[in-house]
């Protein structure tokens, strides 16, 4: 008997809403991905009903396409950008700079000084020297800084070690921001994006609150903010709790600390507002075994690492895969269609597929639609980005 379980998709979508997907899809040439904004507008609205205290700033880069970007203005959502790229994105459509949020703590000068230049003036940092630029080009704006974090063991795509300085570093930047002109304005974290323990939020706003008060204590410098970032999960393969369990406990730890008369709390959703509304398609294109006695089958498709799925480096992220075949499972190794042999999504983690699986039968990977397009390499062996279609 096979060890391995079916995708239900009726798990990851209700009938109609992945019908009319397959429907849309099924004429066009693989890969592409479908993205459905009701579903986006749905997550959204959602993640305000139950931050109702918060200020959403949309993570940009989960996924910049115009579609996702005027149905976010026009719900209201404000903008967390990487970028002068992204910058040129939100503001062609419209966004005016007092939504926007520069929450890369690696900057060019000239970008800051174009970006205060539109207006922006609320800036991350974590380091003396990008401070000081930013006092330079951005004379009197909102600095928070990003602390450092734990959790990575819990969060499927860990954001540690890059970004972020240690609690003494953010506490002395905070008070140097004052003495060069800046607005002390606040504090940043991110617990690692699709975090599981919501725990790590009650260990990261502890911390917080300790600036908070020794800034004020020390150097009557009070801090107005605080950005929870992101982690927030989508739909994999391995469960995580709903949302609304997330807004209960990271609402307890914030009253736990700060009372009811909260800072100003920032929100950075990407993942979680984009992700469960995609379906990315792709076709088988080789199954093969690598010898006679071979227990295992290679499947491999026209989508890999380089055209969307990267955040199956080390198997992070499980992508839940669904197909028409009915025949029993057994286990796979799933790679891309690439030439570069780093170019195999699951090869350890035992994932089936169905055994009367045939070349040319269709993949639906399913809550795909963050960090699929955006993730997509140019034209590694010519292959052009991942096409993208919004309903």
């Amino acid at each position: 008997m096979s060890q391995f379980q079916a995708i239900d998709v009726n798990e990851y979508y209700d009938t109609n809403t992945f019908e009319r997907i397959k429907s849309f899809a099924a004429d066009k040439p693989t890969p592409f991905v479908v993205i459905d904004t009701q579903i986006i507008a749905k997550q959204y609205d959602d993640m305000v009903r139950n931050f109702p205290y918060a200020n959403v700033y949309y993570a940009v880069k989960a996924n910049p396409a115009p579609e996702v970007l005027s149905l976010l203005r026009d719900r209201g959502s404000n903008f967390d950008i990487a970028s002068i790229y992204e910058l040129d994105m939100v503001m062609n459509l419209g966004v005016t700079t007092d939504r926007v949020s520069y929450g890369n703590t690696i900057k060019k000068r000239k970008d800051v000084r174009e970006f205060y230049a539109r207006g922006v003036r609320m800036f991350a940092s974590d380091s003396e020297a990008d401070l000081r630029m930013l006092a330079e080009e951005a004379p009197g704006a909102r600095i928070y800084v990003r602390i450092l974090t734990e959790g990575t063991h819990t969060a499927d795509w860990p954001l540690s070690r890059k970004f972020g300085c240690q609690n003494e570093m953010a506490y002395e930047l905070l008070v140097l921001a004052k003495e060069l002109g800046l607005e002390p304005y606040g504090i940043s974290f991110h617990v690692g994006s699709q975090q599981r323990d919501i725990g790590a939020w009650d260990s990261a706003i502890g911390k917080v609150k300790v600036i908070f008060d020794r800034l004020q204590e020390e150097h009557d410098i009070k801090l107005k903010m605080i950005n929870l970032g992101g982690g927030f999960p989508a739909n994999y393969l391995d469960k995580t709790n709903e949302l609304e369990m997330y807004a209960q406990e990271i609402t307890h730890f914030l009253k736990d600390d700060f009372g009811d008369d909260l800072p100003e709390i920032i929100l950075e959703p990407g993942r979680s507002l984009l992700s469960n509304a995609g379906v990315l398609v792709s076709e088988v294109v080789l199954i093969s075994k690598k010898s006679y006695t071979a227990l295992e089958r290679w499947v491999f498709t026209d989508v890999g690492k380089f055209s969307g799925l990267i955040e199956t480096m080390d198997e992070a992220i499980k992508f839940p895969i669904y197909t028409e075949r009915q025949g029993e499972l057994d286990k796979c190794v799933i790679a891309g269609p690439t030439c570069d042999s780093a170019d195999i999504m699951y090869e350890h983690y035992s994932y089936g597929l169905p055994t009367d699986l045939a070349i040319g039968d269709r993949m639906y990977w399913l809550t795909a639609g963050a960090y699929t397009t955006t993730y997509s390499a140019v034209c590694f062996n010519g292959f052009p980005p991942l096409k993208d279609y919004y309903l």
